[in-house]
């Protein structure tokens, strides 16, 4: 059984604020302030709407968000700048936690022996170094965790895997480069069967959603996973840049219709001012943020906490 146990709420918490903090200093942080310094007028309403687009909310998600506050104003049920900043809040909580919690959160598919996590994504994203931190943070639980290094077509992704693995204290199984990488899934549920092992974590090469070949090479990784066990895959994460802000949808477009990824790691959430890509990627594409990736170490992760994540984003400039 995966062992899903919460780590320190407020170490997570700490990291989440870092992550998001450029963001916060370039745009979101502002709105208090611009409520407390305007009437509840039409003015307002676009100048909020431009901050919210500036911070790549989307421009469909900033236009609802902002017509409902309008709504709730011509109702006289919010009149305040706080009861507009609160009425912003829910409104983005409600878009990040919509449909539920995430797989992990639940029971669903935790009793599988291995529970098998296929990651995709395209090169440059950080989806490598993602996988590690995902090992090293759930072994931290007490998983025995097992990594496959089923990206045998970049130079280098072979040799890099193991090198995060050697610092995670995580095996790796690995082929030669140009391998068949559905051999490299193939041998790595097996090991991980024979072993013991009850996490199994899938790198997979990463490719541009635009070329048709290399994407039925990764659906053929999850063809094979798939005939060891029905159940499995039991999630497929997409690795998206947030550095790439709205511009990433139309790769994770292309991968949920290839592999039906069922959530995304929203890496180098740090290196950003565009932190509302998280809430862009939720509500044009149902897809859950699981994951935010919040430095360089393999420490510098933290679950996706919706509440965390808005309170920190929007927290008010002092």
């Amino acid at each position: 059984m995966l062992r899903f146990i919460r780590r320190n709420k407020k170490e997570d918490q700490v990291k989440t604020g870092a992550a998001v903090e450029r963001s916060r200093r370039t745009w979101f942080g502002r709105i208090m302030g611009m409520l407390r310094s305007s009437e509840l007028d039409e003015a307002l309403w676009e100048q909020l709407e431009e901050v919210l687009i500036s911070g790549d909310v989307g421009v469909e998600a900033s236009m609802s968000i902002v017509a409902e506050l309008r709504r709730q104003a011509g109702a006289n049920s919010i009149k305040t700048p706080e009861e507009v900043f609160a009425a912003l809040k829910r409104q983005l909580v409600e878009i990040m936690t919509a449909n539920g919690a995430a797989p992990a959160d639940g029971d669903a598919g935790l009793e599988a022996q291995p529970y098998v996590v296929l990651v995709v994504g395209v090169n440059g994203v950080g989806k490598t170094t993602s996988i590690a931190k995902l090992a090293s943070y759930y072994k931290e639980m007490g998983n025995k965790v097992i990594m496959a290094a089923a990206d045998t077509f970049r130079a280098a992704a072979i040799e890099q895997l193991q090198i995060l693995g050697q610092r995670a204290d995580v095996d790796v199984i690995a082929h030669q480069h140009g391998a068949d990488p559905g051999a490299v899934a193939y041998d790595a549920f097996q090991a991980s069967r024979a072993r013991g092992f009850n996490l199994l974590m899938v790198d997979t090469a990463g490719r541009l959603h635009t070329k048709t070949n290399l994407m039925e090479e990764m659906k053929k990784i999850r063809t094979v996973i798939n005939r060891l066990d029905p159940s499995a895959p039991h999630e497929v994460l997409l690795v998206l840049d947030a550095t790439t802000g709205y511009n990433g949808l139309t790769q994770a477009r292309a991968f949920t219709e290839a592999v039906n990824c069922t959530g995304v790691f929203l890496a180098k959430l740090d290196g950003t001012a565009k932190g509302g890509i998280a809430v862009a990627v939720k509500k044009e594409l149902g897809l859950p943020i699981r994951y935010i990736g919040t430095g360089e170490q393999l420490q510098d992760m933290a679950p996706f906490d919706a509440d965390q994540y808005i309170d920190a984003l929007l927290a008010p400039m002092s």
